[in-house]
């Protein structure tokens, strides 16, 4: 994994406004598909990058354009057993909880529909725009896959707006022995001419001096060129989602009533440990407008 005119940005996941042929489809890592199997050889092709990541952390990031739409993929080892990342995961409202302290998130509310469960993203165009302005998506939660030695969990939505369709969130994980599992995070949606042109105009704007991760090349300075454009946008997407997921983990070991505030915190440390890419607003602000969201939203006495 934005309509407004030139400083719109896609969402990816939906959000944030964070991939043509057949072939080029079949090269692109898959977020309908998994095992156990597959996800340990990918860790294995990874070990070099994994070990020397420039992310500050076991972390390999990797985005992808097709005719048809965006996909990026995260891929990460964490201090988390197996065991816990199930258990923080299984139901639709944990999702709602951490997919809230994405910095464009607003509301998030867990429906049923049949066997299913359905959240409802409410997000914005930009973070500081009301949540009466927030477009909808709404993703039915299926936990694919849960084993001793497999987890596998999808989101998927069939529009979103814009232009922008068939959205698709999955998280893998394999336990690495008895304290740290190997997690892929994937995140795609498909795009129509109106979203293509919609962000070409905020990358060409508002957009221009944004980045992602990828290094492309190396300026004469000798500083690192990133990656920008549609895969750039689709990158800073991936890993501010990504990041949700740490954060949320992450807090599980706090008491019960200080894990809320102890998720934004770490969300939004985690995110300016990459400022020239992820860098919005200082702390004070994100937990002002994170803390009147948890407050609009409380159940009422």
């Amino acid at each position: 994994m934005n309509s407004r005119p030139a400083s719109f940005r896609l969402p990816a996941i939906g959000l944030g406004l964070l991939l043509a042929a057949v072939a080029a489809i079949a090269q692109a890592p898959s977020l309908d598909a998994g095992s156990a199997p597959a996800l340990r050889e990918q860790h294995q092709k990874l070990a070099g990058q994994l070990a020397g990541s420039p992310l500050k952390r076991p972390m390999y990031l990797e985005s992808t354009e097709t005719d048809g739409g965006l996909q990026g993929d995260v891929y990460a080892v964490v201090d988390h057993p197996l065991d816990q990342v199930r258990t923080a995961l299984a139901k639709g409202g944990q999702w709602c909880e951490m997919l809230l302290l994405h910095i464009n998130n607003r509301r998030c509310r867990v429906s049923r529909q049949g066997q299913d469960e359905v959240l409802t993203l409410s997000v914005v165009k930009r973070y500081d725009k009301p949540v009466e302005q927030a477009f909808e998506l709404s993703f039915v939660h299926r936990v694919a896959s849960s084993s001793s030695d497999y987890l596998a969990v999808q989101l998927s939505a069939q529009s979103g707006p814009l232009g922008t369709s068939n959205y698709r969130v999955s998280l893998e994980a394999v336990p690495l022995g008895e304290r740290r599992t190997f997690l892929h995070f994937g995140y795609a949606y498909d795009h129509n001419l109106m979203a293509r042109l919609a962000t070409k105009a905020y990358l060409a704007t508002f957009g221009s001096h944004k980045m992602g991760f990828t290094v492309i090349g190396q300026k004469p300075d000798g500083e690192p060129e990133y990656i920008r454009g549609v895969r750039g946008l689709m990158e800073r997407n991936a890993m501010r989602y990504f990041l949700t997921l740490d954060a949320y983990l992450d807090s599980l070991d706090a008491a019960p009533a200080e894990r809320a505030e102890k998720r934004l915190h770490a969300w939004f440390e985690q995110a300016e440990r990459y400022p020239r890419q992820l860098h919005e607003v200082d702390l004070a602000t994100y937990l002002e407008h994170k803390r009147a969201d948890r407050k609009r939203d409380e159940p009422k006495p």
